[in-house]
């Protein structure tokens, strides 16, 4: 039973992301992606879904979802393209690049993988490594170095990306 609602659930993502991609609602388009989605569900859907399919169904992590995205897209990218922007500007180019450990807190590997893509995607910070060990790190260069403190970096950097993909994924 889990393997068939893994099938439908990767079947409705697979098909719903093609629709968004192509932009597209004509017949042939709609018969085509939903043919090309169900052999890729086939052979794929146990290793998109790899536990609880049901969640992936669940409405309010959708919500959450989405709220992420607008919260990310309207908030943090500017917020951080600005601050990258003035400091390029800046005659004395204020930047103290370094790496620091940023611990994280979020146990998926959707969600790991979720908060290192958006720590990557937000301007002044890319994740250069993860320890999945005991310790549970990010590495994290960042454009300004506040603190080597990984806590403070984590509160600074992304405790805010884990509440929402905690939300989404955990």
């Amino acid at each position: 039973m889990s393997r068939i609602l893994s099938f439908i659930v990767a079947l409705m993502l697979l098909f719903t992301v093609f629709l968004i991609v192509s932009a597209s609602i004509s017949p042939m388009d709609v018969i085509l992606g939903l043919v090309a989605s169900i052999v890729v569900a086939a052979f794929t859907s146990t290793l998109i879904i790899r536990e609880a399919p049901q969640k992936a169904l669940n409405v309010t992590r959708w919500a959450w979802a989405v709220l992420f995205f607008l919260y990310y897209i309207l908030v943090m990218e500017p917020k951080c393209h600005w601050d990258v922007i003035k400091r390029i500007l800046h005659p004395k180019a204020p930047i103290k690049p370094g790496i620091v450990r940023v611990p994280y807190k979020v146990r998926s590997d959707y969600a790991i993988t979720a908060v290192a893509c958006s720590i990557t995607n937000t301007p002044g910070t890319v994740v250069i490594d993860v320890d999945e060990g005991e310790k549970k790190r990010y590495y994290v260069h960042w454009i300004d170095v506040k603190t080597m403190d990984e806590e403070r970096c984590y509160e600074m950097i992304s405790k805010t990306f884990e509440y929402y993909v905690r939300k989404v994924f955990d």
